[in-house]
């Protein structure tokens, strides 16, 4: 598509098979057989062509394929959508396009489809580096497993790689966490990026259900601190710089796509279930596999034009999360305001606390979380929810 933009654009497309279901997963995703894989990618490919009329004056800037796990489905559908997206939409030279994958869910041959589709960033689901500890979480790989699959993404030629850990497992030590951490680190190369997570006990899984019944053994809130303190610690000596509340990069290495949902940039979700924000507009897809099949064009719920009001909060909310923070001047140019005008009060509160601090680079100033915010962030963010306007 030949067209002069003037907007940016990030693409979400969610695909939500997998293999088998973890016990703390509460995403939009499950099992399901080629049959039901066929029809919603076709079905997924109808909506991405069908709407991209609606984004002619828009450049993407980066495509995230998430899930469930988009390694499931045949290799030859994401080969497809590229081809679609190309031809459709504007797509910026320096794209950054990202996969998700689990470990066991792809053979050598299929991380050369991708690369030639081209992906040109994975995020893989390790978790852990312990097997016991992935098989209370229901994961379907081992670290073995893992060791192989990230073998062919090197050998396919990725350079650009995210891990996912989380911590806080039950039965998991500090001492196992850190094994995990220096597991990873060890890999050759080691990974680009890094996703550190604090497990999150979701109402209606099954780890739910075994903590309400005491079957779930979590660490102690003590050594949970102790893990967070620890991948602070261990990332950063080994070269990673912290970017955002759980994300840890080489320079150079961010994530831009999730990093633009930090900032409230434009994004399009496409697939049961996906999210937009699109000039202030923010809407859903409907979550019913059967109704998207038989029309993904006509899913739109929850459609909400945002306030102003709406808007500071988030920009605030979602800004904090980054280590950097929120520009001051960004904030002036969108809003016409200050932002000591708007939340002089809730700002004066936490700096006094030492929770919130301002700096400069570059001669532009910034508020951001201090090390000590960053700790207790949900209870800092909550303060942003009322502005004065």
């Amino acid at each position: 598509m030949k067209k002069e933009c003037v907007k940016e654009l990030m693409i979400y497309i969610h695909i939500p098979f997998c293999v088998r279901k973890c016990l703390y997963c509460d995403f939009l995703s499950a099992p399901a057989d080629d049959a039901a894989k066929k029809a919603y990618m076709e079905a997924l490919c109808r909506e991405i062509h069908e709407k991209s009329r609606d984004y002619r004056d828009y450049e993407v800037s980066s495509i995230f394929f998430g899930g469930g796990t988009p390694t499931a489905v045949d290799p030859e559908w994401i080969r497809q959508i590229m081809q679609l997206l190309r031809e459709d939409y504007h797509i910026a030279e320096d794209a950054e396009i990202t996969m998700e994958m689990n470990p066991g869910t792809v053979s050598q041959k299929d991380m050369t489809v991708y690369a030639a589709a081209g992906i040109n960033r994975l995020s893989m689901g390790l978790q852990s580096a312990c097997n016991e500890e992935l098989k209370s979480l229901g994961r379907i790989h081992t670290y073995e497993k893992f060791l192989e699959t990230y073998t062919y993404v090197r050998e396919a030629g990725f350079a650009n790689v995210n891990v996912d850990l989380m911590s806080g497992l039950p039965g998991q030590t500090p001492q196992k966490y850190r094994e995990s951490l220096e597991k990873v680190l060890g890999l050759i190369p080691p990974p680009e990026h890094i996703s550190a997570y604090s497990l999150i006990v979701e109402e209606g899984t099954p780890f739910y259900k075994a903590y309400e019944e005491d079957r779930l053994m979590l660490p102690t809130e003590e050594e949970e601190r102790e893990m967070y303190y620890l991948t602070k610690q261990v990332l950063e000596q080994h070269g990673y710089d912290r970017y955002e509340i759980s994300n840890y990069a080489k320079p150079g290495k961010e994530c831009k796509h999730n990093t633009g949902y930090w900032y409230r940039r434009n994004y399009v979700g496409f697939g049961i279930g996906a999210a937009s924000l699109v000039d202030n507009v923010r809407f859903t897809n409907g979550r019913d596999l059967e109704t998207y099949i038989n029309n993904p064009c006509e899913m739109m719920e929850d459609k909400e034009i945002l306030s102003t009001e709406d808007r500071m909060s988030e920009t605030m909310f979602l800004g904090l999360r980054m280590v950097s923070g929120v520009s001051e001047k960004a904030w002036m140019e969108e809003y016409g305001r200050s932002l000591q005008d708007v939340f002089g009060d809730v700002l004066q509160k936490h700096m006094e606390n030492g929770l919130l601090e301002q700096w400069s680079e570059n001669g532009e100033g910034f508020i951001r979380l201090t090390d000590k915010g960053l700790d207790v962030s949900n209870y800092v963010m909550a303060d942003f929810l009322e502005p004065k306007i």
